[in-house]
């Protein structure tokens, strides 16, 4: 190594040293910073460790590699491989024992000198190490050495001093004769033993990968590949071995030696380094020459079905340690993902944790959880006051307890379903009107909503109408008309009939306690004695609000004069009232007539309320115009009490779309579009984008009866979503599908006599393809053809056998269906397969092992909705 970049040895039974490798050996210490900033010789590796030099011996020059001995003792040996063949041992330990004594300055060396370029330790017999050489016309040039051998001066003793005499040498510690010899004529470049077995050798050889057997050496195993260098078995999985040629890595697999099973993506300059993490599986480290980055290859290995071959996942990422160039690296032993690397020059090291890509797993029931290395974390909830609620609040956790609760279902009391009860259940309620008497189409009118109702509005009457209850004459302004009338329906404020009667309504808002209200809709009916009344009956119940009868107390001081001191203190008190329909009602009476904005614009008034107003004070230029306006605004806002005027349209769609944006919820919008949209409005790609969505959540929270549900009620309110069928049983032969040709043919005549059966057609027995008369597949199990209807099968031929296989006295019309496996293609009956599996967990086949049953992935799943 002298003159050459550095390399990094761990200590294999130390975890805090490590050596350095260049012209001289360098034991250091690694520790964190405060342990070490103290000592001498101190350098800082990252912001949380120190190395410290602990030894350096420069005895050995021309070193070309190393390898630290793998027990406990002796400590801190090393063989080191020069460039003239030798392989010296050394040791960088203080306290030498009798052992290492005996093996520091040691030698081995070959026949002919040339350049030792790879050395490895048997893992298991410590005392055989392996030299790799460069190629020698007359010598072999794997060299396996016994450290623990002497040398022989009784064999050609003079021949070994004359040519040991150039350098002066104890002959007693030289070794030159090596326990095995391989590789004859051919070059080493790299060597490792195979961790599965330790009597085997893997050597890159000059064109070569060969393997040894120590136990026979006059054979080997070998593939021709140029792939022959850094040759290295991954600790994880022994059967996997790494190797690398100029820019390219090839991935072996020992079992299947003949070529690799991966080659990794070529890089555009030559490889340095190769080698498996120790701590993670599957984890690879690639270096480039004259490069301040390390790319780390992840093979992760997916489970596939049996008998199927796939090349492991490979995830590529580049992590730079440094910026400088960087001279080698070497894995921690035991600390995870952490590696040491030193700079090509200057000996600059630098302390290294490659961090975990975290792989995030959002469950379908909001659960987050995520893997890091080794580890598996999840995301609970905290309970504390601030965060309570959380995941109450997400529009997922609604849906899935709305869809439990049968949420969108009930089309009998539509108002159980509260969000789509704003304006859906009035206007299902009217379409439903058998005394609704409209020109045109009934539904498409009523389902147009009330802004399109109000642009077709014809023969509105003005009337004035004086107050009720109350001693002042004055007139007011109201107009009427049939669509406006419609239009105070779809409102809720009246109910069926003529006669514009708002008694029953405000009975039901009394029951509902909602008093403010009740008496604001009772005071724009002009009927100020019943709004007091119920403004008292409100003051007076269980927690009822006595503010109201202050309230009661300011109406019933009602003037019309302008210039009163009533009108003036309302005006400009009414702002202080924190109950919005309290607020309109004074904003109502201190108005100009036609001039009602305080009570229009005031956002925090239902929808409903406000256009019903509208419907009854506006005129017919007014009335479209806050229509419009008010529908612009419910658009814009996503907000769906504006289904009551855009109406399950085009503008309806819009407005849902922005609802969705907002919240989420495409559970509501799937329900709102089905339960009263025309066919056009469901062929939007929006409406079909939210039902496809909503129906992947149902799956996805494994509520597949729920989902089937969905499904029926979809078809039923639009026929044309009904799907064709999606899996059929073919014939073999000429692919046709058996079922729909049977379903096709004529039930007259020879239909089903020509198949050899006669009676009900529910009961017959076709065994061939109706399209090319062949026969079907046999059952596994009877042997019957497919087709043979399972009660007609004769069983085993013993008289306490021959009763059906399924075990059930009422023979299920699934019994009938073809089953079979997708991996072995064998099947039957479903009744005689399922009844099968129940013993059993091996296919019926004769000589088949497949486990059948244990292949399908969801056939154990439970859906949650199954009780």
């Amino acid at each position: 190594m002298s003159g050459s970049k550095p390399d990094i040895l761990w200590s294999p039974h130390h975890p805090d040293r490590y050596v350095i490798c260049d012209s001289e050996l360098g034991l250091y210490s690694i520790g964190p910073v405060g342990s070490t900033e103290t000592k001498p010789g101190t350098l800082s590796l990252s912001e949380e460790t120190a190395a410290t030099l602990l030894a350096i011996n420069s005895d050995t020059p021309y070193m070309k590699c190393v390898a630290w001995y793998p027990k406990h003792e002796p400590e801190c040996l090393l063989a080191v491989g020069q460039a003239n063949g030798r392989v010296v041992l050394t040791s960088l330990g203080q306290n030498h024992n009798s052992t290492c004594k005996e093996l520091v300055g040691k030698e081995f060396v070959p026949k002919h000198a040339r350049q030792c370029n790879t050395l490895a330790w048997n893992p298991v017999d410590s005392n055989l190490l392996a030299a790799g050489l460069d190629k020698h016309r007359a010598d072999f040039s794997v060299l396996i050495w016994d450290i623990s051998s002497k040398f022989a001066p009784e064999t050609s003793i003079a021949a070994e001093k004359i040519r040991l005499s150039s350098v002066d040498l104890d002959s007693s510690t030289v070794v030159t004769k090596p326990l095995y010899e391989l590789g004859q004529n051919d070059a080493c470049l790299s060597l490792c033993w195979l961790l599965r077995d330790t009597k085997l050798l893997l050597a890159g050889m000059h064109r070569n990968l060969a393997i040894f057997d120590l136990r026979n050496t006059s054979q080997k195993t070998f593939v021709n590949t140029k792939a022959i260098q850094g040759v290295t078995v991954d600790p994880h999985f022994p059967d996997r071995v790494a190797s690398f040629f100029e820019g390219q890595v090839a991935i072996w697999d020992l079992r299947k030696f003949e070529k690799p099973v991966l080659t990794l993506t070529e890089q555009p300059k030559p490889l340095t380094k190769v080698a498996w993490c120790p701590t993670r599986t599957g984890l690879l480290a690639t270096l480039t020459r004259d490069s301040n980055i390390i790319r780390l290859y992840d093979m992760q290995h997916t489970p596939t079905p049996i008998g199927d071959e796939t090349e492991p996942t490979i995830i590529e990422r580049s992590v730079q340690p440094c910026d400088s160039q960087i001279g080698s690296f070497a894995w921690h032993p035991s600390s995870q993902n952490r590696m040491v690397v030193v700079s090509a020059a200057n000996r600059v090291m630098t302390d290294f944790t490659v961090f975990e890509r975290i792989s995030l797993a959002w469950s379908s029931t909001a659960s987050l959880m995520w893997a890091c290395g080794r580890h598996l974390y999840s995301c609970v909830e905290d309970e504390a006051e601030g965060t309570e609620g959380a995941a109450e609040k997400d529009i997922a956790t609604k849906m899935r307890e709305r869809a439990q609760s049968r949420y969108g279902h009930d089309t009998v009391q539509v108002w159980r379903n509260h969000l789509l009860a704003g304006g859906i259940s009035h206007m299902k309620q009217c379409s439903e009107d058998a005394e609704l008497k409209l020109q045109g189409n009934k539904q498409f009118v009523v389902y147009s909503g009330i802004k399109n109702i109000v642009k077709s509005s014809s023969g509105t009457t003005e009337s004035r109408r004086c107050w009720s209850g109350s001693d002042r004459q004055t007139d007011v302004t109201r107009f009427q008309s049939d669509e406006r009338c419609l239009a105070l329906r779809l409102c809720g404020w009246i109910s069926r009939g003529p006669d514009i009667d708002v008694e029953t309504f405000l009975r039901s808002l009394e029951q509902e306690r909602e008093w403010e209200r009740a008496a604001a809709i009772a005071l724009f009916n002009l009927d100020i004695r019943r709004a007091i009344q119920i403004l008292s009956r409100g003051a007076v119940t269980e927690k009822g609000d006595l503010n109201l009868n202050v309230v009661a107390m300011a109406l019933s001081g009602y003037t019309d004069e302008k210039s009163s001191l009533w009108r003036e203190m309302c005006s400009s008190l009414r702002l202080q009232l924190k109950n919005p329909y309290l607020c309109v009602m004074f904003a109502f009476l201190t108005s100009e007539p036609g001039a009602y904005d305080g009570v229009l614009y005031e956002s925090k008034v239902a929808v409903r309320d406000r256009v019903a107003f509208a419907c009854m004070f506006l005129s017919d230029a007014q009335l479209p115009r806050y229509i419009d306006k008010l529908t612009t605004e419910m658009k814009e806002a996503g907000n769906l009490e504006g289904i009551l005027l855009t109406g399950l349209t085009k503008d309806g769609v819009d407005l849902m779309e922005s609802y969705v944006d907002r919240t989420g919820d495409v559970q509501t919008a799937s329900f709102c579009m089905l339960k009263g949209s025309p066919g056009d409005v469901l062929k939007d790609p929006r409406v079909q984008c939210w039902i496809e969505n909503y129906r992947n959540l149902l799956d996805a929270w494994r509520f597949w009866h729920k989902r089937a549900e969905f499904d029926i009620l979809r078809g039923k309110l639009d026929p044309s979503s009904k799907p064709l069928a999606q899996v059929f049983v073919s014939c073999n032969f000429c692919g046709k599908s058996i079922s729909y040709s049977c379903s096709a043919m004529p039930h007259q005549g020879r239909g089903f006599s020509q198949y050899g059966v006669s009676g009900s057609p529910t009961k017959s027995k076709v065994t061939s393809c109706p399209g090319c008369r062949k026969p079907l597949p046999r059952c596994a199990l009877c042997l019957m053809n497919m087709g043979t209807p399972v009660s007609s099968c004769s069983g085993t031929g013993k008289s306490d056998e021959k009763m059906d296989l399924t075990r059930e006295n009422k023979l299920a019309q699934f019994n009938n269906w073809f089953t079979w496996c997708h991996n072995c293609r064998h099947g039957g009956h479903a009744g005689h397969m399922l009844s099968w599996f129940r013993d059993h967990t091996e296919c019926p086949v004769s000589a088949c092992a497949c486990k059948c049953m244990q292949l399908d992935t969801t056939g154990n799943l439970v859906p949650v909705d199954s009780s």
